[in-house]
């Protein structure tokens, strides 16, 4: 209206309602420090995802809800309630047909209570032979008749919603025209979807007419046989928790119910459900206990809730390959968890998809896995964690990402164009303008005016780092700080010496190069074996691809070699305690290196007396230095010695 004012301002009326749900950097960082802890990656990207931020509103905590709603179902009653009511209204029918009897005189009386009196004990049975009883008393009759409509009427409408009311009575021919179109429309259908045939019409048609018993109106066939097959597997899994002789009961009389035409209809409707959707685990049992008796549609619910549980664990669990959130059924979580749940399950949804729209993680065949962005937010943290004052650089110093902008000037320069990082030709850019616009004051840049340095990329240091992968360095606490130092040095590195080559080399009974990545999401080696003499091999050749820079290999272990590689097949061989083989192998690549005047210097963790003496000789053979830091002390002492080795002697 005209003459209302508005002032807007900062809200103060709690936590700000058009927040992001969770901060995606602290959910980055969360799972950073769990990987320079010592954790794999994938294991910290799920944890974050199970926990959830801040330790809240996780997979984990859903799933305990969902089982702790599991063991209540257990417990929630009797499933062979519905053969004890039949025997409660079988027993209550007699005892009326017998009071009416007792009151007659006649032959006729006393023949009935013989045919009474020779019932078989079996609830079925006795309702089979009574189906064509003259019954004397009404009360009797209509007591009998409730066992017949009460569990056909049950068993209908477990299976179609909206149905009980209209199959209760046998002798209603317009009911039971109905039921009778329905099943033949239904099995027809199914069949022709089996088939693989175009079922839209049909199935248009189909809805047309009986849509009014699927009040969850499915969209689709697919959607529709979901919705059959999990109360047709619920009805199945009703009669495998039964013991024997209660299934024999519950069947004879479902058969008597029902009449032989329509049990041999939902027999029919099974068989068909049963082969579209085999995965819903129809020959299941389940141990449900309770003093209160379930009806018949009570128990199948109870069981249809089970595997509704079941089937909503195992989403939650997410530990089949390639598992994603999206496989969560947020639907289901709210029928059965309720709408915070599902709220949980939307917020999740969204981080993990904010993680991958912001480029933090990308997903591959086996999961979620850092991105190289994540990585390097994660290797600057631990930069600075290991050496804080090496993260602060010269004032205007930028991450220089391209091999022109790596490099030194050359002398010469070009026009800038899209995507140039390398630094400003200042003297140049402003000559530019003032031969374009004249010599005015201020003067104006335009995007034509720009021109950068032209830059040689020379590498002054080639760098190995060869770090131990076997099982020790896990189960002595020190796989974090080797992550960490890795990670912490291939930062500096790319950030402050991207001139410099870099090198990652992980040895267990054999040796491999590494990425950041791969070595961020490197777990321990379960395979016996400290193959050094792989790990520095591979260190020579990383070096030999750099002749003109300054060669420097950094061993990171807490074991002395106990595998080599064979000299005549290549396969590592293993050995302890150590062979002669093996040492003798291993000095021969450090005679290589020292030859190649590479600096070698040794971090030793462990202080085994072998370890001690072999790493001496090592560092007196090859005039390198071994340094016996603390695990939290070891990223410090390695960069310190990169630092100072990579202004080495050449």
């Amino acid at each position: 209206m005209a003459g209302n004012r508005f002032r807007y301002g900062q809200w103060r009326g709690g936590p700000d309602p058009l927040a992001p749900p969770y901060d995606v950097r602290e959910a980055v960082d969360s799972v950073g420090a769990q990987v320079l802890a010592g954790e794999s990656l994938r294991d910290a990207l799920r944890d974050l995802l199970r926990q959830g931020p801040n330790g809240r509103g996780g997979l984990d905590d859903l799933a305990a809800r969902a089982r702790r709603l599991r063991r209540e179902a257990l417990r929630r009653g009797n499933l062979d309630g519905a053969v004890t009511r039949a025997r409660a209204l079988l027993d209550q029918a007699l005892a009326a047909e017998r009071d009416e009897l007792r009151g007659r005189a006649d032959e006729a009386a006393r023949f009935a209570e013989a045919v009474l009196d020779n019932l078989p004990r079996s609830t079925a049975r006795a309702v089979q032979e009574l189906d064509g009883y003259s019954w004397a008393s009404d009360e009797a009759r209509q007591t009998y008749q409730r066992i017949l409509d009460g569990l056909r009427g049950e068993v209908l409408e477990q299976r179609f919603v909206g149905l009980r009311e209209a199959a209760r009575s046998a002798a209603d021919p317009a009911a039971q025209a109905r039921l009778a179109e329905l099943m033949r429309d239904l099995n027809d259908l199914l069949a022709r979807h089996a088939r693989a045939e175009d079922t839209s019409d049909a199935f248009a048609e189909f809805m047309r007419r009986h849509g009014e018993f699927f009040p969850e109106r499915p969209r689709d066939v697919d959607e529709l046989v979901d919705v059959l097959a999990r109360r047709s597997a619920a009805a199945q899994r009703l009669l495998g928790s039964l013991t024997d002789r209660q299934r024999q009961e519950l069947a004879g009389l479902m058969r008597q119910s029902l009449g032989d035409r329509l049990d041999d209809q939902l027999a029919t409707l099974d068989a068909n459900l049963r082969a579209l959707r085999p995965d819903l685990g129809w020959g299941r049992s389940e141990r449900v206990r309770g003093n209160e008796p379930l009806g018949y549609s009570e128990a199948a619910g109870a069981l249809g809730d089970l595997a509704e549980l079941d089937e909503l664990l195992d989403q939650l669990d997410q530990e089949h390959p390639g598992a994603t959130l999206d496989d969560v059924d947020v639907e289901a979580v709210a029928r059965t968890l309720g709408r915070d749940a599902a709220d949980d399950v939307r917020r999740l949804r969204e981080l993990e998809r904010e993680l991958r729209r912001q480029g933090w993680v990308d997903r591959d065949a086996d999961g979620l896995t850092l991105s190289p962005k994540a990585l390097r937010r994660l290797a600057g943290t631990a930069l600075r964690r290991v050496f804080a004052d090496l993260s602060a650089g010269p004032r205007g110093q930028h991450d220089l990402r391209s091999a022109g902008a790596a490099g030194e000037v050359s002398g010469a320069s070009r026009r800038w164009e899209y995507g140039d990082e390398q630094p400003l030709d200042v003297v140049r850019t402003i000559t530019r303008a003032v031969h374009r616009a004249g010599p005015s004051v201020p003067v104006r840049l335009t995007v034509e005016d720009f021109e950068v340095v032209e830059t040689e990329r020379r590498a002054s240091a080639a760098v190995a780092l060869c770090v131990d992968l076997s099982y020790s360095m896990i189960s002595q606490g020190r796989w974090g700080p080797m992550k960490q130092t890795a990670l912490a040095l291939s930062h500096l590195m790319a950030t402050r010496f991207p001139q410099d080559a870099l090198q990652i080399v992980g040895f267990g009974r054999q040796a491999v190069p590494m990425t950041q990545q791969e070595l961020a999401a490197a777990e321990p080696d379960m395979v016996q074996g400290t193959n050094l003499q792989h790990a520095l091999r591979l260190a020579g050749r990383h070096l030999r691809r750099h002749p003109d820079a300054e060669p420097v290999v950094l061993v990171v272990t807490d074991g002395e070699p106990t595998a080599h590689l064979d000299p005549v097949d290549g396969e590592p061989r293993f050995h302890w305690p150590p062979l002669p083989e093996t040492i003798e192998a291993t000095i021969l690549e450090v005679d290589r290196l020292t030859r190649y005047r590479a600096t070698l210097n040794l971090f030793m963790l462990g202080d085994d007396p072998g370890l001690r003496r072999f790493v001496a000789a090592v560092a007196r053979r090859s005039r390198g230095r071994v340094f016996t830091p603390d695990p939290d002390d070891l990223g410090e002492y390695v960069v310190s010695d990169y630092l100072r080795a990579r202004h080495g002697r050449r």
